[in-house]
């Protein structure tokens, strides 16, 4: 009789491919829009001397909303879901590369780790100009400039045109540092996120099979993956943080220097100022990372072709 507490990981070939692709748009563009405020306001921590502006993620919460209300939150995210396309990349690289090394490992953590780390590597690639861009806006402020560049202000009596601002960003982009400005922070991009990802799977599984040894067979196991997400990103946030902290601060501030960067951070606010950003970046992975999760596991029972429904256990 099946073990109920073994949790069966759906792979790829298991998929209806054309349900998995039209439901995770879905799904991934839900999740940004629930999470962007937490992105922006991780950011803007990570840029600010010291505490500057802020002094604290719920401190920048408010004052971002007193100041521009709930589209200020929102800055930079119509760039943003351009990421959707690197979503899909993302998933597919993950899938198909645990099917690859599946032929030379059966291992779980082994197959998790590397295609995590090449998911993440191929989805970079494609993040990083959105992400440069996209940070570019969410450091505009009323009257303040927080990152290298200021877009021009509003006529009087006109609102805001959706990629007015985003046509003057790319703009002062290629003046300041040509194409190759749209990849700067490419190196730190891929230092944080491969790591990131890569450990970021195998933690999961960890999780998830050491959950449903503590709890009653009868548990659904979407349960042991909705806890199991949070805890493997808060790890993984844990162990990568100090590399998002100089990943950002090159992107926006146009530093050339990873090392450099680094040596001018620990200058100016010691080891703690490698932390900045930690507590915005858990709060915002906690709620997503479980929407993530259980709407991916859901995706993927969702896919599942016809023949192969009954055979699982939820």
């Amino acid at each position: 009789m099946e073990d109920k507490r073994n949790i069966q990981i759906i792979e790829w070939e298991h998929l209806d491919k054309k349900k998995f692709y039209v439901f995770g748009v879905a799904m991934t563009m839900m999740i940004r829009v629930s999470v962007y405020p937490f992105t922006l306001i991780r950011t803007r921590l990570q840029v600010q001397k010291g505490k500057s502006l802020y002094h604290g993620t719920f401190d920048a919460f408010v004052k971002i909303l007193r100041a521009d209300g709930v589209t200020g939150l929102y800055r930079g995210f119509l760039v943003n879901t351009f990421t959707l396309i690197s979503g899909q990349c993302y998933v597919t690289t993950y899938e198909l590369t645990r099917k690859f090394v599946a032929d030379y490992s059966q291992s779980n953590t082994v197959k998790s780790l590397v295609a995590g780390g090449s998911a993440s590597l191929v989805a970079q690639s494609i993040t990083v100009p959105i992400d440069v861009v996209s940070q570019h806006l969410m450091m505009q402020r009323k009257g303040e400039r927080m990152g290298r560049f200021q877009v021009r202000a509003s006529p009087e009596g006109r609102g805001v045109v959706a990629f007015g601002q985003t046509k003057d960003i790319i703009k002062q982009i290629l003046r300041a540092d040509g194409l190759r400005g749209f990849y700067r922070g490419y190196v730190a991009s891929l230092l944080t996120y491969i790591p990131n990802s890569a450990v970021w799977w195998p933690f999961y599984h960890f999780y998830a099979e050491q959950l449903s040894y503590l709890c009653p067979k009868e548990c659904p196991h979407i349960v042991f993956q909705a806890v199991s997400g949070p805890l493997a990103a808060a790890t993984a946030s844990i162990l990568t943080n100090p590399m998002d902290v100089i990943r950002t601060r090159v992107q926006v501030e146009g530093k050339s220097s990873i090392i450099l960067t680094f040596r001018q951070l620990m200058a100016e606010e010691g080891p703690w100022g490698l932390m900045k950003g930690l507590s915005a970046r858990i709060i915002s992975a906690t709620p997503s990372t479980i929407v993530i999760v259980v709407g991916y596991e859901s995706l993927k029972k969702l896919s599942l072709r016809p023949e192969l429904v009954d055979s699982r256990h939820w």
